[in-house]
């Protein structure tokens, strides 16, 4: 019978901590850039003007069909490349900076889809209420429609962070050493790779199923 022993862990807190802050880091990156250029994508998709929302919409449409890890590896092998060609070799860790970009866009593909239903989920009126005002089209957006829209889909929003901070775990495939990878990498030089991935599955669990509380938290309170 497999006997546990959980005395690697203590030592391999400071390691496993740098992890955590590379995957706090894409996380948090990926959230950012992601809503910003999401909402961007989410209005042009809703454009009159029809060859730009075909062009968002075959941006959102292109990033929702393929594998999030074939585009970590995708920009892992583009964007090296263009830095070189711009700044030379004297730049940093490029597999975290081929991450953070390709986090960032591809969560701004499902960022965009989750903006487009929130503005779409306010009324018309208001819009009429806005034009009554004098307000212009990008003010009535920005003013009156898009505060209202975030206030409705936070929760969807929390709600897709979590699933990107589990999905951080896939930059391994560059060998970007992230939170899991560290713990992989730990376990298996101690030989204690049970023990790593029980511990680091159940901080993964902590951090996500205390998100989940506060989702569960708003949509409660924006039910009444």
């Amino acid at each position: 019978m497999y006997e546990f022993d959980w005395s690697s862990i203590p030592g391999a807190v400071p390691l496993l901590a740098k992890g955590m802050l590379i995957s706090l880091e894409v996380t948090l990156t990926a959230i950012i850039v992601g809503i910003l250029w999401g909402t961007i994508l989410a209005v042009l998709r809703m454009s009159n003007t029809r060859w730009i929302a075909w062009i968002s919409a075959g941006y959102v449409n292109l990033f929702r069909s393929v594998p999030l890890v074939m585009v970590i590896l995708w920009f892992y092998l583009i964007v090296p490349q263009a830095l070189k060609s711009i700044f030379g070799s004297g730049i940093g860790d490029i597999r975290l900076t081929s991450a953070l970009i390709a986090f960032a866009l591809f969560e701004a593909a499902y960022y965009s889809e989750i903006i487009r239903a929130g503005i779409q989920s306010i009324p018309r009126g208001q819009i009429a209420a806005g034009q009554a005002l004098g307000l212009t089209q990008n003010q009535t957006m920005r003013l009156i429609i898009l505060p209202q829209a975030f206030r409705n889909m936070l929760p969807l929003l929390l709600t897709q962070a979590i699933i990107l901070f589990q999905d951080t775990s896939l930059v391994y495939v560059i060998g970007l050493s992230d939170f899991f990878g560290t713990a992989y990498k730990v376990g298996d030089r101690d030989g204690r790779l049970v023990e790593m991935l029980l511990f680091a599955g159940a901080i993964y669990f902590v951090i996500c199923f205390s998100i989940s509380r506060i989702v569960k938290t708003l949509q409660q309170r924006y039910a009444r």
